[in-house]
């Protein structure tokens, strides 16, 4: 699917867009063994006019990282919650191509079905690379849940707040500490999204490939790092 016709718009065009690519979700067991999981994520200020985005790359379930691209570039579009992807995907795209090797599967700081027109950052990013993808986001979005028990690796569901449909979990990392919330974006399940979150768990409240690629974004962008 052709995505890169689409990103200059207006916030209604863009709400229109997502509701067209809705139809194009695929929530489907995984194809293949999974031996190469990435990360995605985005660094940038609230109002910034430019941000830094790029991807990791790690072995799994080893959780080596093996790689990553990183791209500083100009932010076109405005910060508007629920149209997040409009804003990063460009500059994620950007990065994509220098990403030497390309893995399995792919987990994104953001959600992926979680989203009021089920088409988080996870969900767009799949479809536009055709790859199964996974939304781990830090807050949610949209949903409703129970908090999941205190022992690490417990999971409650979250459902749409109208209709009662599971469009996530929340899923306990650590003890006593806040849930992350998953959701599956595109060419997986939210079983296995969930399965594949928790293997990728060492010993902090994020799983390695968004922590890491959360690390190496503010390497560069605290310029400890070159381009």
């Amino acid at each position: 699917m052709n995505m890169n016709h689409l990103w200059d718009m207006t916030p209604k065009e863009a709400v229109q867009i997502q509701k067209e690519l809705r139809k194009g979700i695929q929530l489907t067991p995984l194809e293949k063994t999974v031996r190469l999981v990435g990360g995605a994520d985005v660094s940038m200020d609230r109002f910034a006019t430019e941000g830094f985005a790029g991807f990791v790359l790690l072995d799994y379930p080893g959780l080596h990282m093996l790689d990553h691209a990183v791209v500083k570039s100009e932010l076109t579009f405005p910060y508007i919650p629920g149209l997040l992807s409009f804003r990063e995907i460009p500059l994620l795209m950007k990065a994509w191509k220098k990403l030497r090797t390309k893995p399995d599967v792919l987990i994104v700081d953001g959600v992926g079905i979680a989203h009021p027109r089920r088409l988080g950052i996870a969900t767009h990013l799949g479809l536009i690379l055709d790859i199964p993808t996974i939304g781990c986001a830090k807050s949610v979005l949209t949903g409703v849940y129970d908090e999941p028990d205190d022992e690490p690796g417990s999971v409650s569901f979250m459902r749409d707040k109208a209709s009662g449909e599971v469009i996530g979990a929340a899923l306990r990392t650590r003890s006593k500490v806040k849930p992350v919330f998953v959701s599956p974006g595109h060419l997986i399940t939210l079983d296995e999204s969930i399965e594949i979150v928790r293997r990728c768990l060492i010993k902090h409240r994020l799983p390695e490939p968004t922590r890491l690629a959360h690390e190496t974004m503010n390497e560069y962008r605290r310029g400890n790092a070159r381009l």
